[in-house]
C-alpha cells in the first residue's frame, strides 16, 4: 500500500506542475500586458506595476517567472478577477462548495440508480428487460444536457410548479456561512426554521442533480452490465452454481461484490465528464458554483480567473479521481501491485 500511496503522490505533484506550466503559459498567450493577465491588477499605478514586476521576477528569466509564480500559488495568491477586483482565492472559496455538494449528490444519484439496474440487465441478458434498460441508456446518454435543462424547468417549474427553477435557497432563509456547502451549514444553523430551509435546499436541489446524474447514470449502468456480465462467466462462478447454490446466492454472496468492484475502478474516469456537465448545469439552474463563474471569467475575457479557475477545478477532479483509486485499491488488493497480479 505504501509504494501505491507513493506512485498516486508522485502523479499528483507531476499532474500538478503540468497544470502549472500550463496556467502560467495562459498568461503569455491571452492578449495584453503579461504581468496584468497574471494579477489582475488592471488599475495599477506605473508604482505598483512596478512592485508587482519585481514580485513576480519580470526582469529575470522564464525560470524565474514560473517559480515565483509557483511561489505565489503556494500562498494562496492566485491574483485578482479583472472583472470584480476581489481575490481570486475568495472568489473560489465562495462557490467550490456550491460545486462539490451539486456533485457529490449527483454522482450518488447517479451510482445509486445505474449500477443496480445495470446489474438487473446483466442478469436479464438479452430478454426484454436487458434490450429495454439498454435502449433507456443509449436515449438518455444522448438527450443533450442544455435541451434537458431547459426541458426539466418548463415542465417542472413553470408548468407543474413543483421545483425552484434557480437558485440554492429561497431568500426566505437566512444560513450562515460555515462550510458552504449549502445542506450541512443548514443543518448545522440554529434558525428555528431550518428544516423548511432544509426541504426548500433540497427542492432547489432536485432538478440540477437529476440533469447531471443522467448520462453518467446511463454509464454506470452500461459499465454495470459489462461487469457483471464478465463475473458471470467466471470459473468460480460456475463452481459455486456446480455445487448448488441458488442464482440468488450466487448474484448476492458471489457476483455483486465483484461486479462492483470492476465499476468502482471506472468511477474517477467518468467524474471529469460529470463535472463537464455540471458547469453547463450550474448556467441554466443559476447555480453558484465555480463552473458558472468560470463560463462568466470566459464571456468577460476575465484572463486571471480562467487561470484560477482551471488550476482549482483540475485540482479537485484530479483528487476525487485520487480518492477513488484509493478505495479501489482498498477493495481490490491486486490493484495495489499490478506485478502481483501478474505471478
Amino acid at each position: 500500500m505504501l509504494i501505491f500511496t507513493l506512485r498516486r503522490f508522485n502523479l499528483f505533484i507531476f499532474t500538478m506542475l503540468l497544470l502549472t506550466i500550463l496556467s502560467f503559459s495562459l498568461s503569455f498567450l491571452f492578449p495584453g500586458d503579461q504581468l496584468i493577465n497574471l494579477t489582475g491588477q488592471i488599475n495599477a499605478s506605473p508604482e505598483q506595476l512596478a512592485i508587482l514586476a519585481d514580485e513576480y521576477q519580470q526582469q529575470s528569466g522564464l525560470l524565474s517567472q514560473y517559480f515565483s509564480y509557483l511561489n505565489h500559488l503556494f500562498h494562496g495568491e492566485m491574483g485578482y478577477s479583472m472583472a470584480s477586483q476581489l481575490p481570486i482565492a475568495t472568489e473560489v472559496l465562495n462557490r467550490l462548495p456550491a460545486t462539490i455538494e451539486l456533485t457529490s449528490v449527483a454522482l450518488l444519484v447517479a451510482m445509486f440508480f445505474g449500477i443496480p439496474i445495470g446489474f438487473c440487465a446483466a442478469i436479464y441478458h438479452r430478454k426484454l428487460p436487458d434490450n429495454l434498460i439498454l435502449a433507456i441508456a443509449m436515449i438518455g446518454y444522448s438527450i443533450p444536457v442544455f435541451w434537458l435543462g431547459i426541458l426539466a424547468i418548463l415542465v417542472f417549474s413553470i408548468q407543474l410548479g413543483w421545483f425552484p427553477s434557480a437558485g440554492q435557497i429561497s431568500l426566505l432563509f437566512e444560513i450562515p456561512h460555515v462550510t458552504g456547502l449549502q445542506l450541512i451549514d443548514i443543518l448545522l444553523s440554529d434558525s428555528p426554521y431550518k428544516w423548511q430551509a432544509f426541504q426548500d435546499a433540497t427542492r432547489h436541489l432536485i432538478l440540477p442533480v437529476i440533469v447531471v446524474a443522467l448520462a453518467p447514470a446511463t454509464i454506470f449502468m452500461r459499465l454495470a452490465r459489462t461487469a457483471m456480465l464478465e463475473v458471470l462467466d467466471t470459473h468460480y462462478i460456475k463452481a459455486a452454481n456446480a455445487k448448488g447454490l441458488t442464482f440468488s446466492q450466487i448474484i448476492y454472496r458471489h457476483a455483486m461484490r465483484n461486479a462492483v468492484i470492476k465499476v468502482i475502478r471506472d468511477v474517477g474516469l467518468q467524474f471529469a465528464n460529470l463535472i463537464t456537465i455540471a458547469m453547463v448545469t450550474e448556467v441554466i439552474f443559476s447555480w453558484p458554483g465555480i463552473g458558472r463563474w468560470l463560463i462568466e471569467s470566459i464571456y468577460q475575457r476575465d484572463y486571471t480567473a480562467i487561470q484560477g479557475g482551471l488550476i482549482v477545478l483540475s485540482t479537485f477532479i484530479f483528487i476525487v479521481h485520487i480518492i477513488i483509486d484509493f478505495v479501489y485499491a482498498a477493495l481490490n488488493p491486486l490493484a495495489r501491485e499490478p506485478r502481483h497480479g501478474k505471478r
